[in-house]
């Protein structure tokens, strides 16, 4: 995934940089993020509508054919064959497809042709919810001890998120929901400058989704809201309650994480608020399309860090937990089929 940011001082400037780029460029007064918060908060809904049952061994699949193909980076061939395989599962799970093609500028120049698949189901229905993940993977291990110049397999950091939705999808197709759902698979997230480079730029990251946000799909495109799903399978996982989320789309973290205690699954889903955790994909959706988003996403509240495998050649299928990948499937499939 993005997940731009390990060091406390690094984090607390990229947020002041987010906080007042948007005071800058947006004519109404924001409040600022919210500290890290313990608070245990109960279940405050009751969910009665039982989704289907989500496969970790599904979803576990999806990845592993994905990280198959190699490291899947723009302008390669490992991207391209990927971008085919991602648009046909999709469409053979009953989804209406579109492939939305660009050329965008990397930090460093370079002309990335990316591609964003989108999947979507119940066009006819208004009320909408978008479900998104990236499926492109780190060109450089910037983060390993050796061989920093190579790609990243990118298990968990990318091809995690796109294994469960990819599973979701599957799940659609032998028991419709009952309100539409788009699934955005969006490119070039992980393209950004790499740490410790002097000079840093903005918004160098979620090249894929900042070109989706500003031209949608479909004209005119909205959704009630949207999940992010983005490093959600390796094993013993914790997803906080991120503070970009908890600033534009509270109601919404409110929401999943609910149905995750109903669930029982607390132990993944604890009602903590964190700092923040960097760039990602839902900024740009929150703050262009206007769209309120949510991060689930593994971070570590103790290191204010994300896993030891993050950006290094570590992130593989070795890293890969069936039941990390359950949990947030059933989950978002729950939270879906409750709508």
């Amino acid at each position: 995934m993005a997940k731009k940011v390990l060091s406390g001082n690094m984090k607390t400037n990229l947020i002041t940089v987010l906080i007042a780029s948007s005071l800058l460029m947006i004519a109404c007064v924001e409040e600022p993020i919210k500290s890290t918060s313990n608070n245990t908060v109960p279940p405050k809904e009751v969910y009665n509508i039982t989704p289907p049952n989500f496969s970790g061994d599904s979803a576990y699949q999806f990845i592993a054919e994905q990280v198959a193909f190699g490291p899947r980076v723009p302008n390669t061939e490992a991207h391209k064959q990927a971008a085919i395989y991602l648009e046909e599962k999709l469409t053979s799970y009953g989804a209406r497809v579109i492939v939305q093609e660009a050329i965008v500028e990397a930090y460093n120049g370079t002309k990335l042709n990316i591609k964003n698949i989108i999947g979507s189901y119940n066009l006819e229905n208004t009320n909408r919810v978008l479900l998104m993940a990236h499926w492109d993977s780190r060109p450089f291990a910037d983060q390993a001890a050796s061989d920093r110049d190579k790609a990243i397999s990118g298990a968990n950091d990318g091809g995690s998120g796109v294994g469960v939705l990819l599973e979701i999808a599957r799940q659609f197709q032998l028991k419709n929901p009952s309100v539409g759902v788009d699934i955005a698979l969006f490119d070039a997230e992980d393209y950004g400058q790499p740490s410790g480079t002097s000079n840093p730029k903005p918004k160098t990251w979620c090249l894929g989704s900042q070109y989706w946000a500003k031209t949608p799909h479909r004209p005119n495109y909205t959704a009630k809201y949207g999940i992010l799903l983005d490093m959600v399978g390796a094993a013993n996982a914790v997803f906080t309650q991120e503070a970009i989320s908890m600033y534009y789309a509270p109601q919404i973290v409110d929401k999943v994480w609910n149905v995750a205690a109903k669930l029982g699954y607390t132990n993944y889903f604890p009602f903590m608020q964190t700092a923040h955790v960097g760039e990602d994909d839902h900024l740009y959706v929150n703050r262009i399309a206007k769209i309120p988003s949510i991060d689930i996403i593994q971070y570590d509240a103790t290191t204010g860090a994300f896993a030891p495998h993050w950006h290094t050649h570590d992130d593989n299928m070795n890293i890969i937990d069936k039941n990390t990948l359950k949990a947030v499937g059933q989950v978002v499939l729950a939270t879906i089929y409750n709508e």
